[in-house]
């Protein structure tokens, strides 16, 4: 089957790669790896780090001033918006804590990310399980949590499976995606506290539902305590809607829509994390809107490269796979968006009843 790149946008198929599909690039990886090493872009930016926490520390320092000023006012949903913008770059350093791309070693970079994430709610311990899987198997059916069912299907078979109130989401789940996000924030602490009270061995238990408890009860109390309840709600509301938002629209375009991978294939490392991943066009803005996660595929090559070298790995990786004729998955974010709203309503159909409407299952596509 022919690998289809989502970077069009043409209809998008489910490719289910197989070692026929994508030729083995063999010691790929070495040779990008090894440009980049040499060219210094492994090093360490603590400079740059400093200066973004700073600025996180005096936009939330400047949120708190605003919130302490305007008192009983709805002006305050303003501030509950920035603090939802806040919170979602305290989590991109957060996540590039815990790939050890900001401090050298991995103790330190562990309870780095332990704090960052504790406190805008979340646990590193989940986070990490979750997301170590996914860098070890992107797009993998089985493999990589990030498409497994949910409230959104990402596979034509998990969609056909919905029932009741999912199926009525997944039919049109494109559509609903960007709308669904607003609750994206809400998941993220359940599925927290979830990972953290269930039985078994998880790391630094304790020590995440401290923090996560603090955060909560240093937030709330002032909240609740200062605000009328309906504004307070409100403001809670305005908050976790832009959290979540944010999150899911910075990380849902960089695998949406590209090939989805078989179980039992077996690729190279280069070849896995390239044709699964992708990228979007932007330089500087869109690196500090999306926390780097604009360079995906050099992100997913070198996941702790700290995120300033990633603009100059992505003229290596580029040129390396041009020379080679490996398809580099590079577009805009408004267009990405567009690949992803198609590539989920496409994967809907699976859930539309045998008698609806041909027509209306076209404008889907």
């Amino acid at each position: 089957m022919p690998l289809e790149l989502s970077a069009t946008l043409g209809p998008v198929r489910r490719t289910y790669a197989g070692t026929q599909d994508f030729p083995p690039m063999a010691k790929a990886y070495s040779e990008v790896s090894r440009v980049a090493r040499e060219t210094g872009l492994y090093e360490r930016a603590p400079r740059f780090y400093a200066m973004v926490g700073a600025a996180l520390v005096l936009a939330f320092g400047g949120a708190v001033a605003g919130f302490i000023l305007l008192g009983d006012s709805w002006f305050q949903l303003l501030i509950a918006a920035a603090l939802g913008v806040i919170f979602t770059q305290v989590a991109f350093l957060a996540h590039e804590a815990a790939h050890r791309q900001i401090l050298a070693t991995g103790p330190a970079s562990d309870r780095l990310a332990r704090i960052l994430a504790g406190s805008i709610g979340l646990s590193a311990s989940w986070w990490d399980n979750k997301h170590s899987r996914h860098h070890g198997n992107p797009n993998r059916v089985s493999k990589d949590p990030d498409i497994a069912i949910d409230t959104i299907s990402f596979l034509e078979e998990d969609a056909s499976s919905a029932r009741g109130l999912r199926r009525a989401i997944t039919r049109h789940q494109g559509w609903l995606f960007f709308p669904l996000l607003t609750l994206e924030g809400l998941n993220l602490h359940f599925r927290s506290l979830q990972y953290l009270l269930t039985p078994g061995k998880v790391k630094g238990r304790w020590t995440e539902l401290a923090l996560i408890t603090a955060r909560f009860a240093l937030y709330l109390t002032p909240l609740f305590l200062l605000l009328p309840v309906g504004m307070a709600f409100a403001f809670l509301g305005v908050q976790m809607a832009v959290f979540g938002v944010y999150m899911g629209a910075s990380f849902a375009p960089n695998h949406k829509g590209m090939p989805i991978v078989a179980a039992d294939a077996r690729l190279d490392f280069f070849t896995k994390q390239v044709r699964t991943s992708r990228n979007i066009r932007g330089g500087w803005w869109a690196t500090a809107l999306m926390g780097g996660l604009n360079y995906q595929i050099e992100h997913h090559l070198f996941p702790n490269m700290a995120r300033p070298h990633l603009a100059r790995a992505r003229l290596i990786v580029r040129d390396f796979c041009e020379s080679r004729e490996v398809p580099y998955a590079e577009t805009s974010l408004g267009r990405s968006y567009l690949i992803v709203v198609r590539y989920l309503n496409r994967v809907g159909l699976s859930a539309r009843d045998p008698f609806d409407c041909p027509a209306a299952a076209q404008f889907g596509r």
